[in-house]
């Protein structure tokens, strides 16, 4: 297919969602107007109920849980199917460019940053209940933090910290385990992904019962994926940078 004919159907389908998306704003409410009854029930009932400070995360992880169960397999799907293209269709050197930070003062700094953006993305994860942040946030910041591996230390140092079979088992198993509380509330007697477990005092770590553990399982799943999809596409960077003529000769 010539570059023309791919640029001629990606403007139609552009068009096309573009389109789409146009029509789906103009239905919205306008800014400022009271919330909707289903929005106005949450705002009332979700403290009192969950016992959890944290309203959108009573939402993502209770109200409309099995919603987040299909986000969360969009998730896993869409990086897993991304790892395998790219790992198919690329070829596989013994050796591997440096690509080393030079600059001593990103390494440092960048040392420094690695546990602390670390800390807060676990922060962010174990707090997602009680205040603003949750897995999906979290994750994606303890993501960041492996990628500053790269920028700081050099490619080889975050491809030793990140092994494809460790992330790939650490994916999989936050997408399972979100499904195994479902399952859990099942044999509780419960509906599917219902809350079963006490749900504690509002505003503490031992708050909202089920909701801490998907919302855990899910910081896993997010971090996995976001470090895997950019180690997949380090590998992609890294391919296009030239071996130095020692390491060639030695290989």
């Amino acid at each position: 297919m010539n570059r023309r004919l791919r640029l001629t159907l990606f403007a139609a389908v552009a068009v096309l969602v573009a389109g789409f998306l146009l029509w789906g704003l103009t239905g919205l409410p306008p800014f400022g107007s009271p919330p909707r009854p289903y929005a106005a029930y949450v705002l009332k009932h979700a403290m009192g109920q969950r016992h959890v400070t944290n309203i959108p995360s009573a939402v993502v992880f209770d109200y409309r849980g099995f919603d987040t169960l299909g986000e969360e397999f969009i998730l896993f799907t869409s990086v897993m199917g991304t790892a395998l293209l790219l790992r198919s269709t690329r070829d596989q050197p013994a050796e591997r460019p440096e690509d080393r930070m030079n600059s001593a003062p990103v390494r440092r700094a960048g040392g420094l940053m690695v546990p602390v953006v670390l800390l807060l993305g676990l922060w962010t994860v174990a707090y997602g209940y009680v205040t603003p942040g949750g897995g999906f946030q979290g994750g994606m910041i303890c993501a960041y933090a492996a990628l500053l591996i790269w920028i700081a230390a050099s490619y080889r140092a975050h491809r030793r910290m990140s092994p494809t079979t460790v992330l790939d088992a650490l994916e999989g198993s936050g997408a399972a385990a979100y499904v195994a509380v479902g399952l859990a509330a099942l044999l509780a007697g419960q509906a599917f992904l219902a809350g079963f477990l006490p749900t504690g005092t509002a505003g503490s770590l031992v708050s909202g019962g089920t909701i801490a553990l998907l919302n855990w399982s899910t910081g896993l799943e997010v971090a996995a994926a976001g470090v895997l999809i950019f180690r997949e596409f380090l590998e992609e960077y890294i391919a296009t940078v030239a071996l130095p003529d020692s390491s060639r000769e030695a290989g």
